[in-house]
């Protein structure tokens, strides 16, 4: 009986000061206050993201690498949130030069509760588009080589083509819209991985040449349940992404957000999987996986403006397009990509863009441009971000190539980079991998 009174008397005393509480604010305070709140948990769920992308590639590669893939995007993020807080958010959101580049706040300069805000908002998604590399380039990189990509992505890369879509640049103007970031995140890390893995070469013994016919070798990842906990983890911190970036905690539009994004994803990891059934014979659980991310890709663009059973559509062939992707750039462009990075991230967020021209509700995306008109300003932002990106990261990669800066040698290589450049196992007092 005590305990009950202490209890009724608690949750009137909670009432009461809540009352109180709420009749001295104003409701334009009482609404800024939920947007902090909103932001900086969406930031959190954003940056859980790291923890699944290391857990997906480190699952999709051999077990002699998987410290090397945890460093990596330890780092990557490290590295990354210095780099956007000393140039890229200035680049990006600073005052604009012609539509083109930011021009002040380096180092957050006259930063305000709302900047920071902001900014915690947006390094998390700085950091996506760097640690999407990652994978593409597993199980070869020198690891300085990577912390010096990563510096320059989050500084520069990433910062200045977002500007144009994001800050109001001239992709902005001209109609362009990408809700979330199929292309100023996602598409920017794809084509950047693209890049880095042609010049960084194969994995020694993956492509084999006898009497002139090219032998497609596999190197199984050594650990698919941990690949699949990176995606559950991933498609959780979605909700982050892609909702969070309604900016506000109190717009209704978060609960459409959040429904077309799980329908897209969930449609994507059927018809890979089914694509992969046809495929192989059998359904593959790693291609099942990357259409769950393939569909999640596809929808970010459009989560806003496209309607559930659209969602549905663009997951669908997302995760068609994704099964079909990797076989290509494996079999046929003999690109090696350990973990289908350039094809989820690249291929499908250039899709995903795309398809908000198809199937976006034209009043939402608020242009003014016709559907044509629509899917043609989308085609010309994915072409613009892929020549930016693609000559960009050329210049980069190629520099750190030539200095010999971007692959480890041989020897190192089959004795696994735990080992050669980390001086440790990720599996002490575990025989559970060859020197393949």
């Amino acid at each position: 009986m005590r305990k009950r009174l202490f209890m009724f008397v608690g949750l009137a005393v909670l009432l009461g000061g809540g009352q109180l509480f709420a009749q001295e604010l104003t409701l334009e305070e009482i609404k800024f206050s939920f947007d902090m709140i909103w932001l900086i948990f969406a930031a959190a769920l954003v940056f859980l993201m790291q923890a699944g992308f290391a857990m997906v590639e480190t699952g999709l590669t051999r077990a002699k690498n998987a410290g090397n893939i945890i460093m990596k995007n330890l780092m990557d993020f490290s590295v990354g949130v210095l780099a956007y807080w000393a140039v890229g958010w200035a680049l990006m959101y600073g005052s604009s030069s012609g539509g083109l580049i930011g021009t002040d706040q380096f180092f957050l300069a006259g930063a305000d509760s709302v900047i920071y805000r902001d900014w915690m908002f947006q390094v998390v998604f700085a950091a996506t588009a760097a640690t999407i590399v990652s994978g593409a380039m597993a199980e070869r990189t020198k690891f300085a080589g990577y912390l010096l990509y990563s510096l320059v992505i989050s500084a520069a890369i990433y910062p200045i083509s977002g500007h144009w879509i994001w800050a109001g640049g001239w992709l902005a103007e001209m109609g362009f819209h990408d809700f979330a970031g199929s292309t100023v995140v996602h598409s920017v890390g794809g084509w950047a991985a693209m890049v880095g893995a042609v010049l960084l070469g194969a994995r020694r013994g993956k492509y084999v040449r006898v009497k002139g016919k090219v032998t497609v070798k596999a190197f199984p990842g050594h650990n698919i349940p941990l690949a699949a906990l990176g995606v559950f983890i991933l498609w959780f911190g979605w909700y982050g992404f892609n909702a969070g970036s309604t900016l506000s905690g109190t717009d209704p539009d978060i609960a459409w957000v959040a429904t077309t994004t799980t329908l897209s994803a969930g449609a994507g990891a059927i018809l890979a999987m089914f694509t992969s059934w046809i495929w192989f014979g059998k359904p593959d659980p790693s291609m099942s996986m990357n259409g769950a991310l393939a569909g999640l890709v596809g929808i970010t663009a459009g989560a806003w403006v496209i309607d559930p059973l659209g969602a549905i559509i663009v997951g669908a062939i997302a995760g068609a397009l994704v099964v079909l992707s990797v076989e290509f750039l494996d079999k046929v462009l003999h690109i090696d990509d350990p973990v289908g990075a350039i094809s989820v991230h690249g291929v499908c967020g250039a899709w995903g863009t795309l398809a908000v021209g198809i199937f976006g509700d034209l009043a939402k995306v608020g242009s003014g441009l016709t559907r044509a008109g629509q899917i043609g300003v989308q085609a010309l932002g994915i072409g613009a971000v892929f020549a930016w990106v693609v000559v960009t990261t050329l210049v980069l990669f190629g520099s750190l190539k030539a200095v010999g800066a971007l692959r480890v040698g041989d020897t190192e290589e089959l004795r696994g980079l735990d080992i050669s450049e980390h001086g440790v196992e990720s599996y002490s007092g575990f025989q559970i991998f060859s020197n393949m």
